[in-house]
């Protein structure tokens, strides 16, 4: 008799606004990946294909659940707001809840429904201290001493954001790299150039830390927002447009919250014969 070709791993594909997840439910028992099938899976062509890897655990301690985060070069985050999002409302959609509390490395979040197909998540407060985002050094985290002056913002993740007169024009696949491994950010950051758009209303790129350019990041229009609101560019309530489409930030005293659409894909099964190819 052969052997059971049967797929082992089961996944759902989602994304927010084009920024892209695999999120493996290990409360069903799945297994929780390691750094090499993260890295395997996120490879487009041999793979899945992911900006990041989202795994739902339900030791929430006091939370409705907890997620872990991996980038797609098999490194771990804290943070990942959009998928955040994304996990949030197909756990309400399936529960009947209009909020939840989910537990993560950069703290314990707040998810609502939004309304409208929307959903909102606060991703906390913002972290402005050098050694909280953390820099390699002390300095002053509104203008850091590279060329372009950028804002230094901890959300869970790293973040360096310029501001600049035309975000299109930037060439990001070489500005990107070059500022996630900049030596003042001993743990890499994600890289953003934003443009003022308007009164209150903003347009982002971004380079993600272990991902490369994507069409949007939840943690980068979050540490946008604050950048924008401490520089005087803003106020605390901005439309952030991003290559995927348009979120809705709020830097409230509980933390910055952010609203937009989610999407999930598809759900299905990672083979045998994939998983023992690693």
């Amino acid at each position: 008799m052969s052997r059971d070709p049967a797929p082992l791993l089961p996944f759902m594909k989602m994304h927010g606004l084009g920024n892209d997840f695999v999120v493996i439910d290990a409360r069903a028992g799945a297994p929780v990946p390691d750094a090499r099938l993260v890295a395997a899976l996120a490879d487009r062509r041999l793979g899945v294909g992911f900006d990041q890897l989202a795994v739902i655990h339900g030791d929430g301690a006091g939370a409705d659940l907890r997620l872990e985060f991996w980038n797609a070069d098999g490194s771990r985050s804290s943070a990942c707001g959009n998928a955040t999002r994304c996990i949030a409302r197909h756990e309400m959609d399936r529960t009947g809840k209009a909020a939840l509390t989910i537990a993560t490395a950069g703290g314990t979040l707040r998810a609502e429904d939004a309304g409208g197909g929307l959903t909102a998540v606060n991703m906390g407060r913002p972290r402005l201290d050098w050694r909280d985002i953390p820099l390699a050094r002390a300095m002053d985290t509104l203008s850091l001493p590279i060329e372009g002056a950028p804002v230094a913002t901890g959300m869970g993740n790293p973040h360096c954001t310029f501001f600049v007169e035309d975000a299109g024009a930037v060439d990001l696949a070489a500005f990107g790299p070059v500022h996630e491994h900049h030596p003042l950010f001993p743990e890499r950051t994600n890289v953003q150039v934003v443009q003022v758009t308007g009164p209150d209303h903003l347009r982002m790129r971004v380079w993600e830390r272990g991902a490369g350019i994507t069409p949007a990041s939840g943690s980068s229009s979050c540490a946008v927002t604050v950048a924008a609101v401490r520089r005087g560019l803003t106020g605390r309530r901005v439309t952030l447009d991003c290559d995927g489409g348009r979120l809705w930030l709020d830097w409230r005293e509980d933390g910055v919250w952010m609203t937009g659409p989610t999407m999930t894909v598809f759900a299905g099964q990672i083979s045998r014969q994939f998983l023992e190819s690693l």
